[in-house]
């Protein structure tokens, strides 16, 4: 007969179930994913019945039999004792697998200096803030929960708790603080906004609350402009913010005083506000999406979004906002995108976006954008549709000539009830251009480019 194997021996076996497949994005195996990792799924089941408490059966699907977790917290608690364990017992050959190019000289330096205490732990400074590096380029955020428990478990108290499962885990109190320090001073530059609060949720983890205190105060003092915010305290500010109850009526990233990745760091909370302006931030096609991100998530407040004056927004970053503005919860009613290098090709995608989902939009300014008379056409696809209720359209200097104005009066013929403001100033444009126009607007603002 076969002996049994340990409590232990079982756990870390899960453990390495749990982390080779939420590597792959897998949260269902087979029997052959089991036995793989040397697990009896009837002899596990014996272990004071807690394997059975962690792990259970699904129907069967094409013949065979499916296994997961009961949630998938517990693969990723499991796959990160599996990954701790690994590191503290010098098993280098999975641990330099998972960090892949991240860490390729890893496994020198444990082999040489496996007796040197200081260098080991040089060495787990180094590991933990690769894994948060892998964690943070991950589009879909699959290894977040992972690596928060993974600093969790650099803690004493948390090692005591699991026993000798860790392996030998004398770690100082210096090395944890240069751990804390280096998630405080993560580079962000294209990491994703939504992606970097994750490293405020790791310093809680790590029993580190200096940035959420010092949150605290900055939201409670009256002179927050002059408080200059870390990235770090920015994503723990935009956390916080965003988990608020209260819907923020504003929020101007310009008024914090901080770079701008932190304004970048901001963003997420954008999803719980009414006004968001980003005016002049630097924001780029991946500042978008980042914006659309938080916007999908809680979007049903914002009415109006200021994007102006961000010269790198340009025509990709246009069509990312459209992604959020196509949706049917959003309630959008006022849109600012001027001075945003955008072209005709803008015109396309909003009119595509808000022939979609037309009946919030009121207003819309395009101003100082290399539109043409190519990019008007494309609008007045969205104006002549029966549910715009555009009121206010500004198209200053956007290099319009006469054949805008006909375009424009050919659409507002067929819609002609909403509109009250049109701005054509700027443009190369006569009176007898606009005078078409005059009957069908209520309000008409454009002067003589000779005036």
């Amino acid at each position: 007969m076969r002996p049994a194997m340990s409590f232990y021996t079982v756990l870390l076996k899960l453990g390495r179930l749990a982390f080779e497949h939420l590597e792959k994005g897998n949260i269902m195996f087979y029997q052959e994913d089991l036995e793989q990792c040397g697990l009896d799924v009837t002899e596990a089941s014996v272990y004071s019945g807690v394997c059975t408490e962690i792990f259970k059966r699904e129907s069967v699907i094409f013949q065979k039999l499916v296994y997961c977790f009961v949630h998938l917290s517990i693969q990723e608690f499991l796959a990160a004792v599996y990954m701790f364990h690994c590191f503290t017992s010098r098993n280098t050959e999975v641990v330099e697998k998972f960090l892949k190019k991240h860490f390729t000289n890893l496994k020198i330096k444990v082999r040489k200096n496996l007796l040197q205490k200081e260098n080991c732990e040089t060495a787990l400074q180094r590991f933990m803030k690769k894994v948060m590096k892998k964690s943070l380029s991950s589009k879909n955020g699959h290894l977040d929960l992972f690596v928060r428990f993974l600093h969790g478990l650099t803690l004493e108290s948390n090692q005591r708790l699991l026993g000798g499962l860790l392996g030998q885990t004398e770690i100082s109190p210096e090395t944890i603080q240069r751990i804390i320090n280096n998630l405080k001073e993560m580079n962000s530059d294209k990491i994703s906004p939504e992606r970097c609060i994750n490293i405020f949720h790791c310093l809680t983890e790590m029993n580190d609350l200096s940035v959420y205190w010092e949150i605290q105060q900055f939201l409670k003092s009256e002179n927050k402009s002059k408080k200059k915010l870390s990235e770090t305290e920015c994503s723990a500010l935009a956390f916080m913010l965003q988990m608020s109850e209260e819907v923020l009526d504003e929020l101007d990233l310009k008024k914090y005083n901080t770079t701008e990745n932190g304004r970048l760091r901001l963003i997420p909370a954008l999803g719980n506000c009414k006004k968001a302006r980003l005016r002049d931030c630097s924001l780029s096609e991946f500042g978008c999406a980042s914006l659309v991100s938080a916007l999908k998530s809680n979007s049903s407040h914002l009415i109006e979004l200021d994007l102006s004056y961000n010269k790198d927004l340009k025509d990709a970053g246009v069509k990312k906002v459209c992604a959020f503005l196509q949706t049917p919860f959003c309630k959008l009613q006022r849109l600012k995108l001027m001075s945003c290098s955008l072209s005709e090709k803008s015109c396309a995608s909003l009119a595509s976006a808000l022939k979609s989902n037309p009946s919030h939009l009121t207003e819309l300014d395009l101003r100082q954008n290399d539109l043409k008379d190519a990019g008007v056409k494309e609008l007045c696809g969205f104006l002549q549709n029966p549910e715009c209720k555009l009121q206010i359209l500004k198209l200053e200097s956007c290099k319009l000539s006469k054949s805008s104005c006909a375009s424009l009066a050919s659409a507002l013929k067929s819609n002609p009830s909403h509109l009250t403001e049109l701005d054509l100033r700027g443009n190369n444009l006569k009176e007898s251009d606009v005078q078409q126009l005059q009957d069908l607007v209520k309000t008409l603002r454009w002067r003589s480019p000779s005036l």
